[in-house]
């Protein structure tokens, strides 16, 4: 029987997140009677930010409000832009999108597993324990999230930030020499992708099975990156323009970051949604480690999104080598963009889930508004309902470290990217003169 009494329990910074939050807690007669998860770093204005910008600066500028995943902020920006300028980039400008998308997916999974997530599923309190006890599995980490640095830096100019995108294409081609070095170096890494799946499948994960909805892109005929409709494991099944007539964003007191819902409802982005959805478009050679691991999918096992960031990876090599065994240097990386005015809209599978923008331009190609929807904005009600659902079978007797530690784990499994949630839409400013 639960004991009756009131608990309260706050963590005032959470360690091992992207950005600044904290989680209050209280337990009153056996029951949670208060669950707020506070992200409380002021909002970033970016959207204000963009207005009157030329939409040359745009991709730029949206790629500093993550240094984890700036190329999904670049690829959604500049796919609704082009949307709008009626431009046709060609196959090799969309193989590339495809490529550094899968450095982005390589370096961000890498990092989160690693660094961020397995400490909590091994008992340490950082990766330094987890390094004593496991250094060649770290070291591997480590070398796999190089990999994907170094893949974006190929198109984008550099790892962190990249500034080699550009709406029309990129900034410059890569040379066949660079394309060779790494193409050796995702064939060395690819049985190091796939003694990881079976790594963490072989893991003792909790197993805590829930009721949620799935969403993600979905491919005619490959797993999402840039481009595709977004279905639900409810049956929705839209075209990206159609986003705002289905989902919307609300306030609350405790965030300053917007909480996203689907008809009212909260639901889930990201590695696990997007494995739920799509396993079918996974090449066979993915799949079979997969199976090999004997963790099923669709999974409602909110754990097993790590799971799903370990085949993603593995699957991030695949595609990788395929898109450079196949490179061929162009005479041109781009193409021309003629601005008219309209609006356009762009959603990308970034690391944690899906990434929707929306532009309007006026005809000299200047920015007149701008809305943007992270991942973890819109997880954020689905951490909530995580985290009380979670707590509540993990048992709300236990001792106050223990609860604590269990709810930090539960947060962390969703790779929360904090500083990108902190969006205001609106700002209102009133001066008595």
């Amino acid at each position: 029987m639960s004991e009756q009494r009131t608990l309260e329990i706050n963590v005032p910074v959470l360690a091992r997140v992207e950005g600044e939050g904290a989680l209050e807690l209280k337990i009153e007669g056996g029951a949670i009677s208060e669950l707020r998860l506070r992200i409380f770093e002021p909002p970033r204005y970016f959207e204000k930010f963009l207005e009157g910008r030329h939409f040359s600066e745009v991709p730029d500028i949206v790629a500093r409000i993550c240094g984890i995943c700036p190329v999904a902020y670049q690829m959604s920006a500049v796919h609704a832009f082009e949307s709008i300028y009626g431009a046709n980039t060609g196959p090799w400008v969309r193989e590339m999108r495809r490529l550094i998308y899968c450095g982005e997916w390589i370096e961000s999974h890498a990092l989160h597993m690693h660094l961020l997530a397995l400490p909590d599923f091994l008992g340490f309190g950082s990766v330094i324990g987890v390094a004593k006890e496991h250094p060649d599995e770290v070291r591997r980490g480590l070398r796999l999230q190089a990999l994907g640095n170094d893949l974006i830096k190929l198109l984008g100019g550099r790892s962190v930030h990249p500034v080699g995108a550009k709406v029309g294409g990129f900034y410059h081609v890569p040379s066949q020499g660079d394309v060779d070095a790494l193409l050796l170096r995702l064939h060395e890494a690819l049985p190091e992708a796939e003694a990881l799946v079976d790594w963490l499948a072989s893991l003792d994960l909790p197993d805590d099975q829930q009721p949620f909805v799935s969403v993600a892109m979905r491919h005619p005929n490959e797993y999402p990156m840039n481009e595709g409709r977004l279905v639900s494991s409810s049956g929705l099944d839209i075209a990206i323009e159609e986003y705002e007539r289905h989902f919307s964003e609300h306030h609350v007191p405790h965030s300053t970051a917007l909480h996203s819902t689907l008809e009212g409802q909260p639901y889930l982005v990201g590695p696990l949604a997007r494995l739920n959805l799509n396993l079918d478009r996974l090449p066979d050679t993915v799949k079979a480690i997969l199976e090999r691991s004997g963790i099923r999918f669709p999974s409602q096992n909110m754990f097993h999104s790590l799971i799903a960031r370990g085949v993603e990876l593995h699957y991030a090599i695949v595609e990788a080598i395929r898109i450079l065994e196949a490179y061929r240097q162009p005479t041109r990386s781009d193409v021309e963009i003629t601005p008219r005015s309209g609006i356009g809209f762009g959603c990308s599978e970034a690391p944690r889930g899906i990434l929707w923008h929306r532009y309007e331009s006026d005809g000299d190609g200047r920015v007149v508004s701008a809305r943007i929807v992270p991942p973890t904005a819109q997880n954020q009600m689905r951490i909530e309902e995580d985290l009380r659902l979670s707590l509540n079978r993990f048992g709300l007797d236990r001792d106050e470290a223990e609860i604590r530690l269990h709810a930090e784990t539960v947060i962390r499994n969703y790779d929360p990217c904090i500083s990108c949630a902190t969006h205001f839409l609106d700002l209102t400013l009133s001066r008595d003169e």
